[in-house]
């Protein structure tokens, strides 16, 4: 036993008048007490406690040392109560990082529901597509997507299924025309992400199966907010969440291509570090995420089939 755990078990003996009593009230062997009280005296080389056969009296040192031992006692119980009051509902700063398109486009509308539903967090958000690390980065939680996700020791919690479809400008279309078969792209301008290359790895879908495709083009960029916005702007084809391209599709903006192909090998995940000893801030964040998001996210209520 360390010298702290030895000092709040001196203060308890004293307080209680013996070892029964302090033994009985910490569900501890009389003699075990008093094995722990003789190893703390050995420890400090003097005697702290006078014993008798009928009580027990503080020495002139023991009851110096017991005014130190009730403050590291008293500070251990403020501590454990400063805890458990911070854990007891969300309070506090959240950190929290996501892609830019989503949180953009999905999380932030969503944020003054969770506010309002939890007054005392405050939310720190990171918009980016780069690599985490959630100790070193000091995020609570992330929102990620399947290929964005390589260490092994986060949990990950599915929210929703992100479904993925080909996209071009009416201009580009104009332009080069439309790709009749995935073969096709091959003569097209694909646009890749450089912060994820699985990304870049289409997995063209249909009835009879599935295959990959490194796809190649002139340009790339390190986020998917402005890969949707290089293809708004004509500069070619790229694989687009349904979450960003329903509105676009629906007013004209851009062309779903290869309709019949569309990507569901990818979900929306929330990942944090502990399931086990999750703090109220992220259950309470990942709780309100997947009752909005599941089973079908809202994207796709508002439109099942926008590839269609």
């Amino acid at each position: 036993m360390d010298i702290a755990h030895q000092m709040i078990l001196f203060a308890k003996v004293v307080d209680k008048g013996g070892f029964s009593a302090a033994a009985r009230d910490l569900g501890l062997n009389p003699s075990a007490v008093s094995r722990q009280i003789g190893s703390l005296e050995d420890r400090l080389g003097t005697r702290l406690l006078n014993r008798s056969t009928s009580r027990l009296s503080l020495t002139e040192i023991g009851t110096a040392f017991y005014d130190r031992c009730t403050n590291v006692a008293r500070n251990v119980e403020d501590a454990e109560a400063m805890v458990l009051s911070l854990s007891d509902h969300p309070q506090g700063t959240l950190r929290i990082a996501a892609t830019s398109a989503f949180a953009k486009t999905q999380m932030l509308p969503m944020m003054p529901d969770f506010l309002n539903a939890n007054p005392d967090i405050k939310i720190s958000l990171e918009l980016t597509d780069r690599p985490l690390d959630l100790v070193q980065d000091k995020i609570d939680v992330a929102i990620r997507f399947t290929e964005q996700v390589n260490d092994i020791s986060v949990v990950a919690h599915k929210l929703a299924v992100n479904r993925r479809v080909y996209c071009a400008s009416p201009s580009y279309l104009a332009k080069f025309g439309m790709p009749k078969t995935p073969e096709d792209l091959a003569n097209h301008n694909c646009l890749r992400l450089s912060t994820v290359e699985a990304f870049n790895n289409w997995e063209i879908g249909n009835t009879n199966g599935t295959s990959k495709r490194a796809v190649s083009g002139n340009f790339e960029i390190n986020s998917t907010d402005g890969l949707y916005h290089a293809v708004v702007s004509g500069l070619g084809i790229a694989k687009l969440s349904t979450y960003m391209v329903n509105e676009g599709v629906r007013n004209g903006q851009l062309v779903c291509v290869l309709p019949d192909h569309i990507e569901n090998a990818s979900d929306i995940l929330a990942i944090f570090q502990n399931s086990k000893n999750m703090s109220p801030n992220v259950r309470a964040f990942v709780d309100f995420l997947a009752e909005r998001f599941g089973p079908i996210p809202p994207w796709e209520r508002e439109n099942q089939a926008v590839a269609s």
